[in-house]
């Protein structure tokens, strides 16, 4: 090995900014090299697997080993064989074993030759056929710690002395370019971490705490509070039920805010809005090439929520047979991505909602127990805004102030008639229904009075029960009609009405049906995606978004867009 060489092999290194990368570079530089046979590196990791390591017999502790991690060269004997595998009888070495070892825990450089005695070579005959004069070993060391081994298997003329002295101020040069390698490599991480937080988190949760938090003094509220009070300083899974647009999330919210988590990640998962093709990767990420499109490694929602809270919302909508893989992280707290079988540990807590009866799944073979009971170890009722109407002037008040600042116009009176009015309704959609019906009136509004216009919600029909509520009055908690995702369009409001007779109409039938099929709810679901953004201008989120139209969080909404394949306009 000749001083220049190894110069311009060391400036290629230095230009690799990952620790592939530079390890590749190392190998690959020196292997190119005349008189060189094989190129080797190995860095000290943790032990294990260590059920088929070859020399898991002579190793003393199973804590940290030597991991073949880059290997380049050329054979005489075949010349189109080539080196590069890392699975081979040398993949690991045990600290202090064999040469190897001896170099990794010495930390003291090796030059041995191949001559009479060469007991110290495990293959002689392989040596001999490939016309291997020596073994050149040097240490990794970086401010005193001792990273791995760089081994030469050197031919006649490929290392004498002043080579082997050079190879050691070259493996100097690598030792810091691996440290600054993993160094860039988790400053990467870190922000792809707050890129990650702020997709996720921030556009849903702080519009959330920003619009108040809980409203309510009502004594179905206080009692909830007082159970989030209870729970939220403690590790628990906390299962969240109520129906669709109670405030289930804002629940979770709060208990996250109360809890030793609240300085860290609070991650949204709407479980109804992931395809279950997809739902791995979401959980758990995939690494490059795991499966087709995967271009990049990508986190997953645990991984996000490391040390913060998971909120699984929906979680009654996962389909049976992907509720195996969650309860499996769930107990044990670990995971490995898509594509990879490197294990991952996180430490998360997880908030679950759903507006299913879920003990009536359980019975009926959707949900498992197991999965339940890991769920509900503290269960949370939000009730729903029926058996707490005298918040309603709280709520009302509430939101038209929070309207009216976002119009930067002059709040319209809430008067005793309009109280009355809306306490004399039964709000199947519950608080996001109050929310609309009094933007809705807001926009109706004259000078500064509002209309209160309930028809919309009523369906036009006064003599028929609310949406949601049996004929006799009681609620219809979990029919049919309410097992959709927060946010999506009621099955029982006007515009699911005008796509069932659509539909019907298609079909050629001559009554309408009671229900949509799963492709007709999807195009729904598209064609109003499609037409929010289109009365947005393509604007996603904030005020006048497509989300603000849809009811959604921006989160959501743009789940669903990756869903479902919908585009935002161009230009937009």
């Amino acid at each position: 090995m000749n001083p220049a060489a190894l110069q311009r092999i060391a400036l290629d290194v230095a230009a690799a900014r990952s620790v592939a990368g530079v390890l590749d570079q190392v190998v690959r530089g020196i292997a190119a090299e005349p008189g060189v046979a094989l190129a080797r590196l190995w860095l000290v990791r943790p032990g294990g697997p260590c059920a088929d390591c070859p020399l898991a017999d002579e190793c003393g502790s199973r804590d940290r080993c030597l991991h073949l991690v880059a290997s380049a060269g050329s054979s005489r004997v075949g010349p189109s064989t080539t080196w590069s595998r890392l699975d081979g009888r040398f993949r690991r070495f045990p600290l202090g074993v064999r040469k190897v070892g001896r170099i990794g825990a010495t930390g003291r450089a090796e030059l041995l030759r191949v001559d009479g005695d060469d007991g110290w070579l495990v293959d002689p005959a392989w040596a001999r056929a490939e016309g291997v004069h020596c073994f050149a070993g040097q240490p990794l060391v970086y401010r005193g710690e001792v990273l791995g081994v760089l081994a030469v298997f050197a031919r006649e003329g490929g290392m004498d002395e002043e080579g082997f002295g050079w190879l050691r101020t070259f493996a100097d040069h690598a030792s810091v370019a691996i440290a600054n390698a993993r160094a860039f490599e988790e400053v990467e991480r870190l922000r792809e971490q707050l890129e990650l937080e702020r997709d996720y988190l921030r556009e849903e949760f702080v519009e959330a705490a920003s619009a108040g938090g809980i409203v309510g003094d009502s004594a179905a509220v206080r009692e909830m509070q007082a159970r989030i009070e209870r729970v939220a300083p403690t590790d628990v899974g906390v299962l969240v039920v109520g129906e669709s647009g109670t405030g289930k999330e804002l629940v979770a919210c709060a208990i996250h805010e109360r809890s030793a988590r609240a300085r860290r990640t609070l991650v949204r998962v709407n479980c109804a809005a992931i395809p279950r093709e997809l739902f791995e990767s979401e959980f758990f990420g995939h690494v490059r090439g795991a499966f087709s499109g995967a271009t990049t490694d990508r986190k997953g929602r645990f991984q996000v929520a490391d040390g913060g809270t998971l909120f699984l919302d929906e979680v009654g909508e996962i389909p049976l047979e992907l509720q195996g893989k969650l309860l499996r992280v769930l107990q044990e707290g670990q995971f490995s991505p898509v594509g990879s079988d490197r294990t991952i540990e996180v430490d998360v807590r997880v908030v679950a909602a759903t507006n299913r009866d879920l003990v009536q799944a359980v019975r009926d073979g959707t949900f498992r127990e197991d999965l339940y009971y890991r769920l509900s170890v503290f269960p949370v009722d939000v009730p729903p805004l029926r058996d707490r109407k005298e918040d309603i002037p709280l709520l009302a008040t509430h939101f038209l102030r929070q309207i009216t600042s976002r119009r930067a116009a002059p709040a319209p009176v809430l008067r005793k008639r309009d109280i009355a009015a809306l306490a004399a309704y039964d709000w199947p959609g519950n608080v996001r229904e109050l929310q609309n019906v009094v933007e809705r009136s807001v926009i109706l509004a004259s000078a500064d009075r509002l209309h209160i216009d309930l028809a919309p919600a009523r369906g036009g029909d006064e003599g028929r029960p609310a949406p949601g509520r049996a004929p006799g009055g009681s609620a219809a908690q979990h029919g049919p009609g309410r097992r959709h995702a927060d946010g999506a369009a009621s099955a029982d409001g006007p515009g699911r009405e005008d796509g069932r007779r659509a539909a019907d109409g298609a079909a050629g039938h001559d009554t309408p049906r009671a229900f949509l099929t799963e492709d007709e709810r999807l195009e729904r679901m598209r064609a109003d995606i499609e037409a929010a953004l289109a009365a947005a201008g393509g604007k996603l989120s904030g005020p006048g978004g497509a989300a603000e139209l849809l009811g959604l969080a921006a989160s959501t909404l743009a789940s669903r867009m990756r869903a479902l394949g919908v585009e935002r306009p161009r230009g937009a």
